[in-house]
């Protein structure tokens, strides 16, 4: 092969990048670049050839997150969901890894819902790590204009980029939109104070706000303490885990503690949050759900009993579990999903 010249190979060198920009950058075709450069259309591939084997060109494939559609489909036919997006799981995967890919795929069924929201449209959000992940992967546009309000009080958690407030901050930052908190703690001491606390002007506005949004983003915990929110969040101790457990909770969502039959009326801790309850989410008119882990089967099911979800996004390990708990306790959710 001859060598060429320094400048020579300074010369060939800006043919191919020119080749390169006018091909990847503006779209050209190859007739039209030929015509521009006054060389034949079989040069200019051969060109745009030399440019990737010379690295000046390189191409990068951004492969999506691998989705299982089967199990998707077996989870919209058993729960009625609008929706599932269902994680395709590898071997080599970690914790951290799972979770964020779980929140990419929440984060597109968002990025769609929104797509069809006027300006102005108010979304509620909850808290915990799940929805962080998923806010964390939503592209920025804030061209959107949504608002977002917090939909239960503040939980204070140790890590506040997983608490309502920032998480509002956060996603209503990324939508252009704004922001409104809800003016008052997660936990009350007493039924009594959370009562005074819902006749206070601006908690009531607050509730009202968050009663009426379009779409609500949350996560589903449990009460198995390796996985308990509420236990590394410093609001309920292993004894009163172990308590709501022997009461025969399984999980909660938006704060609200419910049973394997999506049950959640009858349990005293409940009547001291501050939020919107299951009624109330019930009626919201889209809920994402974003959770997964094999502790959370039993919560996740007793949330989809529940009818407290339209849509969930979580990994393949996660939805199998589910499904299978589901055959194996024969149980139907008693009242239909949101209407």
């Amino acid at each position: 092969m001859v060598q060429l010249p320094d400048s020579s190979r300074d010369v060939r060198t800006d043919l191919l990048v020119t080749v390169a920009c006018l091909y990847y950058e503006l779209n050209h075709n190859q007739q039209e670049i030929a015509d521009r450069l006054g060389i034949s259309r079989s040069s200019v591939s051969r060109l745009i050839k030399e440019a990737h084997d010379l690295g000046i060109v390189e191409i990068r494939i951004r492969r999506p997150v691998h989705r299982n559609y089967r199990l998707e489909q077996a989870l919209l036919e058993h729960f009625e969901l609008q929706d599932a997006y269902v994680l395709r799981t590898s071997s080599d995967q970690h914790e951290a890894e799972l979770l964020a890919a779980v929140g990419s795929l929440a984060a597109i069924y968002l990025q769609r819902a929104i797509e069809s929201m006027p300006p102005r449209t108010c979304i509620g959000i909850a808290w915990g790590i799940g929805v962080h992940a998923t806010v964390s992967a939503l592209p920025e546009d804030r061209t959107r204009q949504i608002d977002v309000m917090q939909i239960l009080g503040s939980v204070g958690a140790a890590d506040p980029e997983i608490d309502g407030p920032d998480l509002a901050r956060m996603l209503a930052g990324r939508l252009g939109g704004r922001h409104h908190d809800m003016h008052a703690p997660v936990f009350v001491e007493q039924e009594a104070l959370r009562e005074m606390l819902y006749h206070e002007p601006s908690v009531r506005d607050d509730m009202d706000r968050a009663r009426s949004v379009a779409l609500a983003l949350t996560g589903i915990g449990t009460v198995e303490e390796e996985a308990a929110s509420f236990l590394r969040a410093g609001h309920l101790s292993s004894a009163e885990l172990a308590s709501l457990r022997s009461q025969g909770v399984v999980g909660e969502t938006v704060g609200r503690f419910f049973d394997a039959h999506g049950e959640w009326e009858r349990f005293a801790i409940n009547r001291r949050v501050v939020g919107i309850d299951l009624h109330d989410l019930r009626c919201v008119p889209r809920v994402l759900a974003v959770a997964r882990g094999l502790p959370k089967v039993a919560s996740i099911l007793g949330a989809l009993r529940g009818g407290y979800l339209t849509v969930l996004a979580t990994d393949d390990i996660t939805a199998r579990a589910v499904l299978e708990l589901a055959s194996a306790t024969a149980e139907t959710r008693v009242e239909p999903p949101h209407t």
